[in-house]
């Protein structure tokens, strides 16, 4: 797993041997069940996620029913809203398959980067991408109606159908799928 790890930083910055055997040091790894909660709405949190393997979605419970907002799998990254506000959070996080996730919290992170500045160059440069990710899925969305985005998903994210249950794919595109 450290090696698909070492590769994706590969594609943003150089690593050389210490640095390499420095976030091995680290107990990063976590092996985690289908149906796993690792966050739930009115916890706090100081994790951080990056999916080695897997499936991970988040969703909000609203009058009882599953609203999914995102999907995140091989090789994303992502930290919650409750974690960079200090606040509780807003909504659950759950393993749709099992996974394998890279875990780390900020004070991890702080040493990671004063030990290392390029680690930090590659976190702003990620952040930027997903950021901008972001932007563009938002306004694809916010643009589309539930069977452009069904179309979407199938041209730019098709593992999601085999991989996700129907009713959870049919909250994250805000429609019934009669697909």
């Amino acid at each position: 797993m450290q090696d698909i790890l070492f590769d994706f930083i590969g594609k943003y910055v150089s690593l050389t041997e210490d640095e390499k055997n420095a976030i091995s040091t680290l107990d990063l790894f976590r092996s985690v069940k289908k149906g796993t909660t690792l966050l739930k709405e009115g916890q706090k949190s100081q994790d951080s996620y990056f999916v080695l393997k897997g499936c991970i979605r988040i969703y909000y419970k609203i009058d009882g029913e599953e609203k999914t907002t995102a999907f995140y799998t091989e090789m994303d990254a992502f930290t919650p809203h409750c974690v960079i506000n200090k606040a509780h959070s807003e909504y659950f996080i759950s393993c749709v398959e099992d996974s394998i996730l890279l875990v780390s919290n900020s004070d991890m992170e702080v040493e990671i980067n004063s030990k290392f500045p390029k680690f930090d160059l590659m976190c702003r440069i990620l952040s930027e991408e997903l950021l901008a990710k972001q932007q563009i899925d938002f306004d694809e969305f916010k643009t589309s109606s539930p069977e452009q985005r069904y179309l979407n998903l199938l041209q730019k994210r098709p593992d999601l159908i085999q991989r996700v249950p129907q009713h959870q794919l049919a909250s994250y595109l805000g429609s019934n799928l009669n697909h």
